[in-house]
């Protein structure tokens, strides 16, 4: 039961307030909000969105144009969005290996997978060099079956990497191999990602605006971006793919024009005069109608247990890993190092037109989807007490991979779409839209096949896209708590949430 805790937009995640609680008393001068925009201001590169995509974009770019200026904007403090209050999962994309091959070849889907692979390695070099206390840990993360309609659920993936000598980056494995990980009564067999790792997520962003600070970069937080070289939240034209190449900034010859960000704050309005622009809006590029008909805005909900390192032992629970099960409203687990348990999903809401309200911050109902799922998942725990509870948006594409791309004959360079798991291609993303930025053409980022896919599928527009979200969603959940319960879904609630997949779109259930 959640008790008296609600989760609430007006409260910081505890990940943030943690981070923040400590960065005041190592450096009170951090914790403090930088000051937002008044005026004009100009910049070799503004990028709009102070959380991981912005954050690792603008860090790429000290380290290839040291003396460029970069202006960051966010519209909170750096890590207030998503950033600041995910679960902590940096995994990698081998479980999307057959969705990678059909994009991307056999090769360009290797080479996918080892760049995003390597960006755990590189947020772990990143807290080490920095002397950051991150909790970064790199114990791998474990999925497991909760009830039989789950089986063999990453069937596929395991088979479609054996074949392509890769069996070692996902490995299967019975139930008694599963409980020698973490016991549940509920648990049966699963597979293992040896290469995914932990993180304390908002003290990862908070750091990454630290060291920023540090070499430069100027930050203005409670500044929010309304309009983009000439337009607000109206039609931009069509976008083209990440590589399609914008007109050269360099020289400011005849035909370059520089990209305006107009800006306004509780304070003032502002504008910044830039070369280039990075755009890392994450789920509120859903609002912006040019992206709009590309992305889904879900929300997400995390519990957070009391500290019961005990508890943790008695189930076997104490290598850090982080857990799953293998629904598509999947709930997901991480320990923290005093022995709290956060879990977040099962389920979730959809919004509507890419408005982000409180139905993904101050939901009761999807807190205890959540709460429920830990009981479910770990009957013993019955007891223990809930301590906090948040939400926040996920940006979902029709393939559950990121959209890059840049606005064709403009240097304005993006990447939404992260489906709720942007910890560590954030890194990768970062490089590309870095890259781009500055016209380091020959940067290997750049041959990657993320830097150079189409755009994902449009969805239907609204109000079609908001109610078949809902209706499926709904559906899925029903029909995924039904089977574990032992209970048979019927054959139109199937239907019903089979129906993404049956049109084309990679989303729901199989």
């Amino acid at each position: 039961m959640l008790g008296g805790v609600r989760p609430s937009g007006s409260r910081r995640s505890w990940w943030l307030r943690e981070a923040v609680a400590a960065e005041a008393t190592a450096a009170p001068h951090l914790a403090m909000a930088a000051p937002p925009l008044r005026g004009t201001t100009t910049a070799d590169v503004v990028v709009v969105g102070g959380g991981y995509t912005g954050l690792w974009t603008a860090l790429r770019i000290t380290d290839l144009e040291p003396a460029a200026r970069v202006v960051l904007l966010e519209a909170d403090i750096c890590g207030g969005g998503p950033s600041g209050r995910n679960g902590g999962f940096v995994t990698n994309w081998w479980d999307e290996f057959p969705t990678l091959l059909d994009r991307y070849g056999p090769i360009g889907a290797r080479q996918t997978g080892e760049a995003i692979e390597a960006a755990v390695d590189e947020v772990g070099a990143f807290c080490a060099a920095h002397a950051v206390d991150a909790w970064f840990t790199k114990a791998g993360s474990l999925t497991a079956s909760a009830a039989p309609a789950q089986d063999g659920a990453w069937r596929e993936a395991v088979e479609a990497l054996r074949y392509h000598g890769l069996a070692e980056k996902f490995v299967p494995l019975s139930a008694a191999e599963v409980a020698e990980r973490v016991r549940s009564p509920v648990f049966r067999d699963g597979v293992f990602m040896p290469g995914a790792a932990t993180v304390q997520p908002a003290v990862l962003a908070r750091s990454l605006r630290r060291v920023l600070l540090e070499r430069g970069v100027t930050i203005f937080e409670g500044t929010e971006a309304v309009e983009i070289d000439g337009y607000g939240r109206g039609p931009l034209g069509p976008l083209g793919a990440g590589g399609r190449r914008a007109p050269s900034r360099r020289g400011n010859g005849a035909g370059f024009r520089p990209v305006r960000v107009r800006t306004r704050s509780a304070t003032a309005a502002g504008e910044v005069i830039a070369a280039s622009a990075v755009l890392g809006l994450n789920a509120w590029a859903a609002g912006w109608p040019w992206f709009g008909r590309r992305l889904v805005t879900w929300s997400s909900y995390i519990v957070l247990t009391e500290p019961i390192p005990d508890r943790l032992a008695e189930i076997g629970w104490t290598g850090g890993e982080g857990v799953a099960d293998a629904r598509f409203t999947l709930h997901y687990l991480r320990s923290t190092p005093d022995g709290r348990i956060a879990l977040g999903g099962g389920g979730g809401t959809a919004g509507f037109g890419g408005r982000i309200g409180d139905v993904f911050t101050d939901s009761i109902d999807d807190a205890r989807r959540a709460a429920a799922g830990l009981r479910r998942l770990f009957p013993s725990l019955a007891d223990v007490r809930i301590d906090d509870a948040w939400g926040g948006p996920i940006d979902v594409t029709s393939d559950h991979l990121p959209w890059f791309g840049s606005v064709p004959g403009r240097p304005i360079h993006f990447v939404h779409g992260y489906s709720g798991n942007g910890v560590g291609p954030s890194v990768v993303a970062g490089r590309i839209l870095a890259a781009n930025a500055v016209e380091a053409s020959a940067d290997p980022a750049l041959a990657l096949p993320l830097a150079n896919g189409g755009a994902p599928r449009a969805f239907p527009p609204e109000p079609a896209r908001f109610v078949g979200a809902r209706l499926v969603r709904e559906a899925a959940a029903r029909r995924e708590s039904m089977e574990e319960r032992g209970q048979s879904p019927s054959r139109l609630l199937r239907e019903v949430s089979r129906l993404p997949r049956r049109i084309g779109y990679h989303l729901g259930p199989d």
